[in-house]
């Protein structure tokens, strides 16, 4: 796996297509692997996956806000040669695409926000048993609760919680304090990129309401409803959200253009 400016990122092989360039971010006390393979493989685009600061196999530490993840997105970008991509998020990604279209509307061909929201609040109890090993588990497992259908796969469910459970306990609970902090409900009319909204009929951490706050507000967003899913709705329909991601970018035009990276 590449890495750039102390960031890890997967990039799939371009086979034929378009050379579209797309950027998944991953949500809060996640890293690239919690978008499935259906989607960082997705055919005829240059995908790129990355691991936000602290996660993952990425360097350095956590950012304790939404602005300061959008930003350091803006210099790997640069780092690696782009001047612009697709930005898809899910959940704390999908704020920090907001952010970089609200502040880096040059950068921004197209937006995919996956479960997530203009706000996003985060319950105490999950803020305040994520600040402390002791009851780091507790948290855990409060998050798994809320964020799969009762219709997920039991298997996919346990490996989602094993892998949320290798991170720092710091970690997330700074992203669940940025998280906490973040609000964009006033300035989503502002975004003036073609943007496409996907939410899991059954969310609980982020729910539907949230998702048609957006496509309500943002100029010309496109809402896609999944029926028997979650807060993962890419990993309990991947299928589905593939098929969704992949006419949205076809959709988008596209002449590729790049700059020198950053030294």
């Amino acid at each position: 796996m590449p890495i750039d400016q102390n960031i890890f990122f997967s990039k799939s092989k371009l086979v034929g297509g378009r050379d579209l360039p797309v950027v998944l971010i991953h949500g809060a006390g996640g890293f690239h692997l919690f978008w499935p393979s259906e989607i960082r493989r997705l055919a005829g685009f240059r995908i790129y996956a990355v691991d936000l600061p602290g996660h993952g196999k990425s360097g350095g530490h956590s950012l304790h806000s939404i602005e300061a993840y959008a930003g350091r997105i803006i210099q790997w970008l640069r780092g690696i040669g782009l001047h612009r991509a697709v930005f898809i998020g899910h959940s704390m990604g999908g704020a920090i695409v907001l952010k970089i279209a609200l502040n880096d509307a040059d950068c921004v061909l197209g937006l995919g926000l996956i479960s997530t929201g203009a706000r996003l609040r985060v319950s105490q109890d999950i803020i305040r048993m994520s600040s402390t090993p002791q009851e780091f588990s507790n948290a855990i497992s409060l998050i798994m609760a809320n964020s799969f259908s009762s219709s997920a796969d039991p298997r996919l469910i346990e490996l989602a919680q094993m892998r949320i459970s290798n991170i720092r306990p710091s970690v997330l609970h700074s992203d669940f304090i940025a998280c906490n902090n973040f609000d964009m409900m006033d300035s989503l009319t502002k975004i003036t990129a073609s943007t496409i909204v996907i939410c899991g009929e059954d969310d609980q951490m982020t729910p539907l309401r949230y998702s048609q706050y957006l496509a309500d507000s943002i100029p010309d967003a496109v809402l896609n409803v999944i029926p028997d899913s979650g807060h993962m709705v890419m990993l309990e329909k991947p299928k589905e959200v593939a098929q969704l991601i992949e006419g949205f970018l076809l959709d988008i035009p596209y002449s590729p253009g790049r700059i020198s990276p950053v030294k």
